[in-house]
Order: C-alpha cells, then sequence, then structure tokens
C-alpha cells in the first residue's frame, strides 16, 4: 500500500510543525495536490530544471523541498521562459512540490541540529530563540478493552514528551456512566439504558503544535461514537527552539583545522574564511543558509567562530570588529538535509506499513564554482 500524498506530508510536518516556521516564509504546498497515493518521494535542497528532470526520470510523485519554488510573486506563467518550464514539467507530470524552510531549521532535530552534528558540537544549545512551545494536559476517558490502542497511537502521534522521555501518561482505574439517546449508536450498551462502565482516565502533555496530530489520532483510535475528552492549558513552558545553534568542540581546534574540517565533511571546492587562521576556536555558532543576520547574537553568546553562509563584505568587516571569526562554506551546506529528510521520512513510511519509496536527489545545486 502506497502512502497518500496527505499521509507523507504528516510526517514531515510531525518533525517540523508549520507553526514553527519564521513569519512570512513561504512554506507548504506550491504545487500540485496532496490528494493521491504517492509511490516515490524524492527530497531536495532545491527545485531546478534539473531536479524536476531528474524526478521525472525516476518516477517521483511529490518532491520534498527546503528551498521554496514559489519564493518571490509570480507575474506570469509562461512556458517560453525557464521559470514557467519548471512549473509546466511539474505540472505535465503530476509531481506536487511541497516546500519545509525556516520550521525545518527551527526544529529540534531537523536542519541546524543535523549541521551541528555533523560539526561534532557538544553541549548543543539554541543560538536565536524564535519559537516557544506551549503546552496543554490531554485528559481522555476509554474503555479497559482499548487502553493500550488509544495511549500507542497519542504517544506515536507525539503526545507525552517530557523532556528526552516519551510515552509519558498518568492512568488511573474509574466508572464512566452515560446514557445512549435515540439516534445513536453506541459502542458499549443500548439506547434508552444508563449505562455504568470501567474505563481508565489517560492524562498526558501534548504541545499546542501537535494538538491536532494527536486529537486525530485518538479519535481513530478510540473506539466511543462520542469521545469524552479535555484540552487543558498549562503554565508549563515547553521547549525553546530557534534559528542556529551553538555548542563546543571536543576539542580545541585552531581556526585552519576547523575550516579544513568543515571543506572535507561538506565535499566543497573552497570556502571562505575571516580571522586568525592559527587562532585557536572552541565555541562553535552554526546557522544554515544564509547566517547574516546571527552575527551579532553569536557575538552575544560568545562563540569564538560562526559557520554560515551568505556573509557580506561589511558584514565580515563588523564581525572581524567585534572579535568573531567567521567560516562562510557557502548556502549549499545545507544539502545535508537530503539524505537526512529522506532516511527519517523512509523509516517513519515503512514502520507505518506503507511501500512508498523515499529517495534523496542527486543532483548538484550550488552555483557556485572556485577557480
Amino acid at each position: 500500500m502506497f502512502a497518500h500524498g496527505q499521509t507523507v506530508i504528516q510526517y514531515v510536518e510531525k518533525l517540523a510543525p508549520k507553526v514553527m516556521a519564521l513569519e512570512g516564509d513561504k512554506i507548504g504546498l506550491h504545487v500540485g495536490t496532496l490528494q493521491k497515493p504517492v509511490k516515490k518521494v524524492m527530497v531536495a535542497l532545491d527545485v531546478l530544471e534539473s531536479v524536476v528532470d531528474e524526478a521525472i526520470a525516476g518516477g517521483v510523485d511529490l518532491i520534498v523541498a527546503h528551498h521554496a519554488v514559489i519564493y518571490r510573486p509570480l507575474k506570469h506563467l509562461r512556458t517560453d521562459l525557464p521559470a514557467g518550464k519548471v512549473f509546466e514539467k511539474l505540472l505535465k507530470h503530476d509531481i506536487a512540490v511541497y516546500t519545509a524552510h525556516t520550521n525545518l531549521d527551527v526544529a529540534a532535530g531537523g536542519m541546524n541540529d543535523w549541521l551541528a552534528e555533523a560539526i561534532g558540537l557538544e553541549n548543543v544549545e539554541v543560538l536565536d530563540v524564535s519559537y516557544r512551545e506551549t503546552q496543554k494536559k490531554l485528559v481522555v476517558y476509554v474503555p479497559h478493552s482499548h487502553r493500550d490502542q488509544v495511549f500507542r497511537a497519542i504517544s506515536e502521534a507525539g503526545a507525552g514528551f517530557v523532556g528526552n522521555y516519551s510515552h509519558c501518561t498518568f492512568q488511573t482505574d474509574g466508572t464512566g456512566t452515560f446514557l445512549p439517546r435515540e439516534g445513536t449508536n453506541p459502542h458499549i450498551g443500548e439506547t434508552g439504558k444508563l449505562e455504568k462502565v470501567e474505563e481508565v482516565r489517560i492524562e498526558t502533555v501534548i504541545t499546542s503544535a501537535r494538538q491536532n496530530a494527536v486529537v486525530k489520532a485518538m479519535l481513530a483510535a478510540h473506539p466511543y461514537e462520542e469521545v469524552a475528552f479535555d484540552l487543558i492549558p498549562l503554565e508549563n513552558a515547553g521547549a525553546s527552539l530557534g534559528i542556529g545553534r551553538i555548542g563546543k568542540l571536543p576539542a580545541e581546534l585552531t581556526l585552519r583545522e576547523l575550516a579544513l574540517q568543515i571543506k572535507e565533511h561538506f565535499s566543497l571546492q573552497g570556502l571562505r574564511v575571516v580571522g586568525d587562521l592559527d587562532a585557536p576556536v572552541r565555541k562553535v555558532a552554526v546557522v544554515g543558509g544564509d547566517g547574516s543576520s546571527y552575527v551579532s547574537k553569536a557575538v552575544f553568546r560568545g562563540a569564538d567562530v560562526l559557520v554560515t553562509g551568505d556573509i557580506g563584505y561589511h558584514t565580515a568587516h563588523d564581525a572581524q570588529a567585534d572579535g568573531l571569526f567567521i567560516i562562510d562554506a557557502g548556502h549549499n551546506i545545507e544539502k545535508i538535509m537530503k539524505e537526512k529528510l529522506a532516511a527519517y521520512l523512509r523509516a517513519s513510511l515503512h514502520d507505518a506499513g506503507y511501500a512508498s519509496e523515499v529517495v534523496a536527489s542527486n543532483v548538484h545545486t550550488d552555483p557556485y564554482q572556485f577557480l
């Protein structure tokens, strides 16, 4: 059985909920429809014509991309121009395009965590908080026969996370009463007769970002025609998430050594470095993509060096004046998301019993070359 397009995206949004995206970011479904079975998914950094050609040749039904295929407002859709050809090919071959951008950057276990892990950082923290999770308590009453079924469903949908612990609930036994009125079709009991049923009260915590998914999973797993449940706002502080990460290297390196390690690990032709190449570095900030607006934050957080891309000339001077080293490895180091997100989706779909194939794009989309 192949996964429905919307099912694939539910897994994407479980990792990177849309609510985490920065304001105004162009995320979500850009082209096509998710209302179809998906035999093959391709994860891509950019949606260029060469990437679309790769998708067509590979029989791909859905592209999950990091960078938006529609970023600037379209003034026309001419198929005799490069941009129009991309959309023409996508539509002719029924290939949908979905974008997860800053929500994937912000997400725990997403883009910036992948980069921090690749660099080898320890004791990693968020560099610049942009999203604070709010929490709610979910309370649901379940007959004993379906206790485990509902418990598993809500846990797998994202309920019950407390720190690094999952599946956290509190369960108590009790007696539920109800009287099915005319027109009902009760799972237990008879219409017009007061019933008393031994039930279990399951309490757990959920984040607002996961609320819809958890409630949907709970209702699907619950046997009752009308489910009794409560959603109670909590004042407990949830996780603080945001753009970039900051942490420490396992051991001190020179700026030159770190730059060369990054160059090798990300298979780069070259990179730009600001600072004394022989100076020691230990505390490292990393921002995937364009990190020019996070230089001051890296300075404030005490980083020795910022690893990012798209640093401008005057921004480099400002960093230099503030004593912050920079390794500009380019925007394209975000290509790490292709294999990482593909592996996550592949495992998620396989575990759910779907036969849909997930691949990472092999097309190199960095426009820059070094001579």
